[in-house]
């Protein structure tokens, strides 16, 4: 426990009731009481190292409550013993695999009786927040008569990311409480405010620092402290026509994120509130129906895969991070951005490049950055203290971690290491942000190969979390261990993979964006072959990603893969090479398959008269990237199909509510895909044809 509340609670508990134990009579729960009279119910589930809300630790407290109703204490605080926060939700391991949605309602209903029951204590109940207070957790706090956050706190439903809407009672109690277009709007988004923006909503009535808890919870049980009370736009915007006309509203902006065919939950959450906003007993009873049959879509199923996902590759990053100070070459797209995330990140970044140009480019993406993703200026004064240009590359000396991240040319960076390989520290990691070029070639001209490793990340780095940590067969195994910990310590996802011509991702996703231009040769218009992507679930469509990526890095990837891979890649159109001659390299320079304006592809309709996206065309496009991670699991690149799957959601994007593109062939079934493809493969040619290691797919 954080040694502020425990100071806090020191020098004034005394046991509330006997207990049989050392341990109290509780699992999860202490509870004590204060000179005050006032009950302290610390909340701290066994064995976790953050707090979330289980059916055994619902039953708990379930009985703590029926022990306050008799022992009627002056009042009740309810906070964490966790140093990461007051609840972190829901324990999501309680949600996977639910198929009828029967006993999901069954057991929604007998929470709902627990925090119903927290609400109508007699007595004054008080929740002091700290660090995270999310989902479930929001609404044992909403539960509470006062709410007291403590600086620094967070608050939020993210169920919306499970592909689920509160259940708890949030979506009643929280449109009540705070104004209903602001509470649909954090729903609706699963975004997160602090302490103040939560103050300034109504969610919270007081935030204080920690010496100051003491004080705060004495003026909220004895009625000193002004609780924060909904007021009467609230109760005109909980009405009936207001409802109906706000609803209509959210509907649409859902819309633009998200398809109700593909996201049920944010359509569920908004029909929730317009037909029963006005009523907070009838929208408890519709959401736990509502609640329970999200909770069995396979939307809701693949999503919380994803959540364990997640934390799966999160593990894989281990511990120990040693690395200090990172030296990046290459201040382009890649390389400023590589940099600039390891500095938010707290390590020193010393950035070089041969020109000062792309380093100013580089600090200038680096600050906006910050100024979007911190709130306080000193943070952010901090962060660009931390980025040192290094025109010179002195900082090569000193360095843990060299990062090379120049253009896609074998010759350039074996120069690079040429220059860099005698300068570096003894123990320092040398690594590449290539995104194709095997390891094996890369070393060639290496006095110490087995200091070499990948570290391929991806654009943009500040959104997509996969780094692919790439290892060759003369790999220093302490080395690639130090580098998964330093991807876990600057908080991204490590995917362990073997060298090999594009690794997964790129190999993955190269004959996407190849089958595509195969289409526009058939004269398929462009925005048709994007919205035959995105009606699939994908969050933007092959062309469009080109773009995103550059056409020429697009075009050397593809050229060494067909070196590598012959015809089972799309054939590269010679209109292509045109393209990227006249410097038409997509977002970068403005002007692509698409102009680029204020960094968004302008598209203009389809004609009516243009082919519209069909089921072939989909399958052309996605059937390939699963084709190739059986493939990648066939030969050992990676060894885990799991791990795949999240490889191709955190790296790409790819449709996260079909659960990775291994996770959807095993779906649709195997048999059906590898018939399709082979189906594909006689109207469209050999690179169609089923890998051999769908025979042991499972």
């Amino acid at each position: 426990m954080d040694s502020k509340i425990m100071d806090v609670l020191a020098d004034r508990v005394l046991e509330l009731g006997p207990k049989p134990d050392a341990n109290g009579p509780y699992r999860h729960f202490k509870l004590t009481r204060d000179a005050d009279g006032i009950a302290w119910l610390l909340f701290d589930r066994e064995g976790a190292s953050a707090n979330t809300l289980s059916a055994d630790v619902l039953a708990e407290l379930d009985s703590v409550l029926a022990a306050l109703e008799s022992e009627r204490p002056t009042g009740l605080v309810i906070r964490s013993a966790k140093m990461s926060g007051f609840i972190a939700g829901a324990d999501v391991n309680e949600f996977r695999g639910a198929t009828d949605p029967r006993p999901v309602e069954t057991a929604i209903g007998q929470a709902h009786a627990v925090i119903d029951r927290l609400e109508a204590l007699k007595i004054p109940s008080v929740a002091v927040i700290h660090g995270f207070c999310l989902g479930g957790g929001l609404e044992v706090a909403l539960a509470c008569q006062s709410r007291i956050a403590i600086d620094g706190a967070r608050f939020g439903f993210p169920e919306v990311m499970l592909g689920l809407h509160p259940g708890l009672g949030g979506t009643a109690r929280f449109t009540r409480l705070v104004n209903p277009t602001q509470a649909m709007t954090l729903m609706l988004t699963g975004k997160t405010i602090d302490s103040r923006r939560a103050k300034s909503l109504g969610l919270v009535d007081a935030v204080a620092q920690e010496r100051h808890v003491r004080n705060a919870v004495k003026d909220a049980v004895f009625g000193r402290l002004k609780r924060a009370r909904p007021g009467l736009l609230n109760t005109i915007l909980n009405s009936g026509p207001a409802r109906g006309f706000l609803a209509s509203r959210m509907r649409t902006e859902a819309a633009k994120a998200a398809s109700p065919e593909h996201y049920p939950a944010p359509y569920g959450l908004i029909d929730l509130w317009e037909k029963h906003g006005g009523d907070k007993a009838a929208m408890l009873a519709a959401e736990r129906s509502s609640f329970a049959h999200l909770m069995v879509t396979a939307t809701a199923q693949n999503l919380i895969r994803v959540f364990f996902l997640r934390d799966q590759m999160k593990k894989l990053a281990g511990s120990g991070n040693k690395i200090s100070h990172v030296h990046v070459i290459g201040a382009g797209a890649m390389g400023g951005d590589i940099a600039a995330w390891c500095a938010n990140q707290g390590l020193r970044v010393t950035l070089a490049d041969m020109k000062p140009e792309p380093i100013a480019g580089a600090m200038k993406r680096a600050a906006d950055l910050f100024g979007k993703i911190m709130r306080k200026r000193t943070d952010i004064r901090d962060a660009l203290d931390r980025l040192v240009p290094d025109l010179d590359g002195q900082g090569v000396r000193t360095a843990d971690l060299v990062i090379e991240a120049v253009p896609e040319k074998l010759e350039l960076k074996q120069k690079v290491y040429a220059g860099l390989e005698p300068r570096m520290k003894p123990g320092a990691i040398l690594a590449t942000n290539t995104s194709s070029i095997p390891l094996q070639d890369l070393r060639a001209t290496l006095k110490a190969p087995e200091r070499l490793v990948g570290l391929h990340f991806f654009n943009p780095v500040s959104r997509l979390q996969l780094v692919e940590v790439v290892s060759h067969d003369g790999s220093d195994p302490q080395l690639l261990k130090e580098a998964l910990a330093f991807v876990g310590a600057i908080d991204r996802l490590p995917l362990p993979v073997k060298s090999s011509p594009g690794f997964v991702v790129n190999r993955a996703l190269t004959p996407y964006m190849l089958e595509a231009m195969v289409m526009l040769d058939e004269r398929i218009d462009q925005v048709t072959i994007d919205a035959a992507a995105e009606k699939f679930g994908m969050p933007m469509g092959p062309i469009e990603l080109a773009d995103q990526v550059g056409l020429d890095i697009c075009l050397a990837v593809g050229d060494m893969l067909r070196s590598k891979f012959g015809d089972l890649l799309p054939p590269t159109p010679a209109w292509l090479r045109d393209k990227v001659a006249k410097g038409e390299l997509g977002r970068k320079t403005g002007k692509g398959f698409y102009v680029w304006k204020d960094g968004k592809a302008v598209k203009a309709q389809a004609s009516s008269s243009a082919v519209q996206p069909t089921a072939q065309m989909i399958d052309r496009l996605v059937l390939p990237m699963s084709n190739v991670c059986v493939a990648c699991l066939r030969e050992g690149i990676v060894d885990n199909p799991d791990t795949v799957d999240g490889a191709m959601i955190f790296g790409t994007g790819y449709a996260p509510f079909r659960g990775g593109p291994l996770n959807y062939a095993r779906t649709r079934g195997a048999e059906n895909v590898t018939s399709t493809l082979r189906a594909l493969a006689a109207k469209f040619g050999g690179r169609f044809t089923p890998d051999a290691g769908w025979d042991s797919f499972k």
